[in-house]
């Protein structure tokens, strides 16, 4: 089944590295030609896709902030000249700006707003031009186990990931007729380098939530939306998948 996605093109954004890279190398392994985007790394971006290429797959990077409109333009057009249509679009752009509810600066908000929502917004409107005209196309959004759970100082970005849920759902409906499914994976606790500057005593506390008693990987919500980007899933849309070692049931 290497070969499930051969001939599709993906665009992963936020794929320089973490759960994103780990996304970008599973749909290459599985035969897509990937559109890695990037903000600030470049040499990170060109790592990723360097390992693609050496592997046998196709791969190029784009830069651009998926909460800037133009540069989403760009982009696309950019990846439609070098790659092809779009066929599978994995919003995985995110960022956190933590704080307790109280001590929450508007700015902190709007940032996490901006990115979140906003850059998934943008990134699947551009998408949906050539997925319609194609009537086929995947859409995955990258949820987050606190999009269901809610956590204390995450008040913006909680409210982002379970607002990915609705966006998910109603693009789903909206879109069906035309052959594209829209889904999301909701990660729970996983190893990235966000991750690895935690102190023992958090992850302790973490695991004690977790009932697999273990950290996921990022390659364990690649293989998630490798499912859900390959026909495999093609009678499912509208639709999170839960991957947090039963941390939230």
């Amino acid at each position: 089944m290497k070969d499930m996605l051969k001939g599709k093109v993906a665009l992963v954004t936020g794929a320089s590295r973490g759960i994103g890279k780990a996304i970008a190398l599973g749909l290459a392994e599985n035969g897509a030609a990937v559109a890695v985007n990037y903000s600030s790394s470049e040499s990170s971006a060109l790592e990723v896709a360097e390992i693609i290429r050496k592997n046998g797959g196709k791969a190029e990077i784009f830069k651009a902030r998926v909460n800037e409109e133009a540069e989403v333009e760009e982009m696309f057009s950019a990846v439609e000249k070098k790659l092809g249509p779009v066929d599978i679009l994995v919003n995985n752009a995110g960022i956190t700006k933590d704080n307790l509810l109280m001590r929450m600066k508007t700015e902190e908000w709007d940032m996490v707003i901006d990115v979140n929502l906003k850059g998934a917004f943008l990134c699947t409107r551009r998408a949906l031009k050539g997925m319609m005209k194609n009537r086929y196309g995947k859409i995955i959004n990258i949820s987050s186990v606190v999009g269901f759970s809610g956590n204390a100082g995450q008040f913006n970005y909680s409210a982002t990931k379970a607002g990915v849920i609705g966006m998910t759902k109603s693009a789903a409906l909206e879109c069906a007729s035309r052959g594209i499914r829209v889904n999301a994976v909701a990660p729970g606790f996983i190893e990235t380098d966000m991750t690895a500057s935690i102190s023992d005593d958090m992850k302790a506390a973490y695991m004690e939530k977790i009932p697999l008693k273990s950290l996921g990987k990022p390659e364990d919500i690649a293989n998630a939306v490798i499912y859900l980007a390959s026909p495999l899933s093609d009678y499912m849309t509208g639709q999170t998948l839960h991957l947090n070692g039963g941390m939230y049931l």
